[in-house]
């Protein structure tokens, strides 16, 4: 059975800052999401200078435990690039790991725009250089686009089925977050983002992990 967790990234109700820190967190994840050899599908509800959340799905040997070590508050000390003359330099935003989805979304293969693309990305030097990946792109009624992109295989025809088996579990997580968020069932999770006790620090923009 493939290994699939979905995280929740979170700036709550905070300023453009951490909007930012989310941003660099999103790209520190996928990071070591490629290290690990692990699949990472986002999709994120975009704000000005960041998103304000992303949900995030792993697949793969390992996402379990990747998932479990990012968990918690995350600190962000920075200066202001936004505000210069801003006291504040510390910046929170959170992780929270959510319960996949019961069920996928049906999508019909005939609505999903694929591309070939030269493979890239995790697998490093030890990466089938001749194979093609698939970008897969789906679009619902109301205008909300989703993406994915499978390198699993030296076949298209399965990575095209790879494709289509993350996009439906990416949407069904990110409407299943939107829908509980609605109706509160995820405790207003973005509302009550913590402050203090940060499982990681991150300083400068750099970003740097400093613990």
């Amino acid at each position: 059975m493939t290994e699939r967790q979905v995280l929740l990234i979170s700036s709550g109700n905070g300023p453009g800052e951490c909007r930012q820190a989310a941003a660099h967190l999103m790209a520190r994840l996928e990071e070591k999401a490629a290290f690990m050899g692990l699949d990472i599908d986002v999709a994120e509800r975009a704000a000005p200078h960041g998103p304000s959340s992303a949900v995030m799905v792993l697949t793969g040997h390992g996402a379990e435990a990747m998932a479990r070590g990012w968990e918690g508050v995350v600190l962000w000390r920075s200066q202001s690039t936004l505000r210069p003359k801003h006291p504040r330099k510390n910046w929170f935003i959170q992780v929270f790991r959510l319960a996949p989805a019961m069920a996928e979304v049906r999508i019909d293969p005939e609505t999903v725009e694929m591309q070939a693309i030269r493979a890239g990305g995790p697998g490093g030097q030890h990466q089938n250089k001749t194979s093609s990946a698939i970008r897969a792109r789906w679009t619902d009624p109301e205008g909300r686009a989703w993406s994915v992109v499978v390198r699993d295989s030296r076949s298209q025809h399965q990575n095209r089925r790879l494709a289509l088996e993350r996009l439906s579990a990416l949407i069904a997580a990110d409407r299943t977050e939107a829908e509980a968020s609605r109706k509160e069932e995820v405790h207003d999770l973005h509302g009550k983002l913590r402050r203090g006790e940060p499982r990681r620090i991150f300083e400068g923009e750099r970003f740097r992990e400093i613990r």
